[in-house]
């Protein structure tokens, strides 16, 4: 017992060490400066959603079967190989090879991590705390986002290369931290199930658990779609800023200020929560989405806007995930909280290369414009679908 809550302080560690990486805000200008263009970049993205969309729920399915931990320490195995790539080639089909590997060390991370947090909670009867602790969670991991975005900007004003060397040593440091945490002992699939293919009936399994609540599918897709678009102006701000004459210092200093207002509303997510409630959260959170996003897309102050669009992913991101884990049997959490990721990579891969296109061939101002009008669209659908279904059980 003891032992499963340190994983809680050590998920805190964890979660700070391994979002330390000085190429997140520049990653794209990095590229740019290397050759690619920016339909180049969405091509690029788009391979990585396309790896990350098959081999998503595949690798849920091992952290089910195989351990939470087994799979978070291949995840940062992996990611830091593929920082090592990216810093040592100069060719579209290595940078290519590189993001394949990114994208499987996000997908051993994605279900896994969650998991053994909750599922840590759950055996030791403190369920009822993980949005809390999310949200204190989320804390780290924008405080690894300032760090990241300052030292970041100002170190690749300076020499892209020292950026990529210090986060491979702090991807080190991660790989022996996650070495750290203990297994629950709830939530792994009987190994000696005489059904067939254990990979095969573990995603059977968690299918059917969806099936018999559609509840979870729509909770996925309304996250993952405000989420898209949030990753989508994330990206693409930092190649809009820099042609606006911002150098990467200072957006490295827009980002960690983006970040530092998520940190501290990561916070109070459980007490906006409680204000609104479910349905007042899935109902208002898309049109702040949306709204943040025309401002990003027609006024001088982008970024005041993008601050507040940053604000919005994480009071989405947090609420939704609680939401999703208490419906989600233990055996079927790792593997079911892949099929979010890999919608995540779906509509990725529909909206990144064609943000990508129309910054290539009209302006990043246009595309950003395209996105906001087609988030509108998702945020009265989702609208009139819930009032409908509210009408309904009124009825």
């Amino acid at each position: 017992r003891i032992q499963l809550k340190e994983n809680i302080k050590r998920n805190y560690i964890f979660t700070l060490i391994q979002n330390i990486d000085l190429t997140r805000g520049i990653w794209m200008i990095y590229l740019a400066d290397k050759g690619m263009s920016l339909t180049e970049l969405g091509l690029l993205e788009t391979i990585f959603h396309i790896a990350s969309f098959l081999m998503e729920v595949p690798t849920g399915a091992v952290a089910d079967i195989f351990g939470r931990k087994i799979s978070r320490i291949s995840g940062r195995v992996l990611s830091l190989i593929s920082v090592i790539i990216l810093l040592a080639v100069d060719s579209f089909l290595w940078f290519a090879i590189s993001f394949v590997v990114t994208a499987l060390s996000y997908n051993l991370e994605s279900g896994a991590g969650d998991a053994l947090i909750y599922d840590s909670l759950k055996e030791i009867g403190e369920e009822a705390e993980y949005m809390k602790i999310s949200g204190k969670k989320e804390v780290f991991y924008q405080a690894a986002g300032i760090i990241s975005f300052l030292a970041g900007g100002y170190l690749a004003s300076k020499s892209y290369n020292t950026a990529f060397v210090i986060t491979i040593v702090f991807g080190l440091a991660a790989i022996l931290q996650s070495t750290s945490f203990k297994e629950p002992s709830i939530g792994r699939m009987d190994m000696k199930d005489d059904r067939g293919n254990i990979f095969l009936i573990q995603l059977k399994d968690s299918i059917s658990v969806i099936r018999k609540n559609p509840r979870i599918a729509f909770l996925i897709i309304f996250t993952e779609v405000i989420l898209t678009f949030c990753t989508c102006i994330f990206y693409y701000l930092q190649n809009f800023l820099k042609g606006s004459g911002y150098n990467e210092a200072i957006i490295g200093v827009i980002y960690a200020v983006a970040y530092t207002a998520s940190a501290l509303s990561a916070t109070q997510v459980h007490r906006i929560e409680k204000l609104f409630k479910e349905r007042g959260m899935l109902l208002i959170m898309p049109f702040a989405a949306v709204g943040c996003v025309w401002g990003i897309a027609v006024s001088r102050f982008h970024y005041i806007f993008f601050i507040l669009l940053m604000i919005t992913e994480e009071i989405v991101y947090v609420t939704t995930n609680d939401y999703i884990n208490k419906m989600i049997p233990s055996e079927n959490r790792a593997t079911i909280l892949s099929f979010a990721s890999m919608a995540c990579s779906f509509f990725m891969i529909l909206l990144f290369p064609l943000i990508g296109a129309l910054g290539d061939r009209y302006s990043l101002g246009f595309a950003m414009m395209c996105l906001a009008g087609i988030g509108s669209i998702f945020a009265l659908v989702n609208s009139t679908m819930m009032l409908n279904n509210m009408a309904k059980s009124r009825g």
